[in-house]
């Protein structure tokens, strides 16, 4: 008798998660679908919400719009080389500040810890980190957009707390016993054995650098050193639109609509074919190396 109670109470708890994954699935990937189907459609039909789910009067204009813009291309390549290089060094330096504050037996461990997340909640401001970037002579250079968040403690935490629960202690000190450096452990040992970890922050690090737009707007004043992120808001904010479709004030306010839609698609596409090759990772990743600690 208590066994049917269970299944039943089982059931009814299964139904009503499904219901409400079902409403948040819905709410979170229709705008997604919206602003696709509105970028393939036509400026009308968008200015006049005939869009609500599926595109209206098919067209590839707003993208032709959007690639033919002077600028677009070779922002792109800068976000790229940022995002690539941003990553890799965020990668490097978070992984090597993380593997010294997993081992127990590393001296002063919970001041550092503590130094660590002290820079959490007090920073110094804007005015003085733009003054130090200049002073250090890193102005209009890529080393002002890369190394100053070389480092996010919060993924500091979350990549030691891995290191020191999902990898045995053991299997380091054996290493030591046979005679093996601590750089030799961490390369051929730490690193090879922290896939999901490593794949979460490329996710996390990436999708920071690729949206940044606040940094280039303080640190990058050359319009060629310009991120993809910049332009586009360029695009959505200013004058842009006006210069690209030409024609009367209706049709520039028409085109402009739509030109939106297709800067958002192309600043998004990216990151998007990127998280399903990382998806697999993203879950042990990040709750091995969240909960634990």
């Amino acid at each position: 008798m208590s066994r049917i109670r269970s299944d039943k109470e089982d059931i009814v708890f299964e139904i009503i998660t499904v219901f409400f994954l079902t409403i948040i699935t819905i709410a979170v990937l229709y705008p997604i679908i919206l602003v696709v189907s509105s970028s393939f459609s036509s400026p009308l039909a968008v200015i006049s919400n005939q869009v609500k789910l599926l595109p209206v009067g098919f067209t590839l204009k707003m993208y032709q719009m959007v690639f033919k813009h002077p600028e677009i291309w070779g922002s792109y390549l800068n976000t790229v080389i940022y995002t690539l290089l941003g990553t890799t060094i965020n990668i490097l330096f978070t992984a090597l500040g993380a593997y010294p504050l997993s081992r127990k037996d590393m001296f002063g461990r919970n001041i550092f810890t503590g130094l660590f997340v002290f820079t959490m909640f007090f920073g110094g401001g804007m005015i003085p980190s733009f003054l130090l970037i200049k002073n250090l002579g890193l102005y209009d250079k890529i080393w002002a957009l890369v190394l100053p968040g070389a480092v996010s403690t919060w993924n500091l935490i979350i990549m030691r707390t891995f290191f020191q629960n999902s990898i045995p202690l053991e299997l380091q000190e054996s290493a030591f016993i046979d005679g093996a450096s601590d750089i030799t452990v961490f390369f051929k040992i730490i690193i090879p054995l922290s896939t999901p970890i490593m794949a979460v922050m490329v996710l996390f690090y990436g999708v920071g650098h690729w949206n940044d737009w606040f940094s280039a707007l303080l640190y990058i004043s050359k319009r060629a050193k310009y991120p993809l992120q910049i332009i586009l808001r360029e695009i959505l904010i200013q004058s842009s639109t006006q210069d690209m479709s030409g024609g009367s004030l209706s049709d520039q306010e028409m085109i402009g609509e739509g030109i939106k839609y297709a800067t958002m698609v192309v600043a998004t596409l990216p990151i998007l074919c990127l998280y399903p090759f990382l998806q697999r990772y993203f879950v042990k990743g990040v709750m091995v190396g969240a909960i634990k600690g």
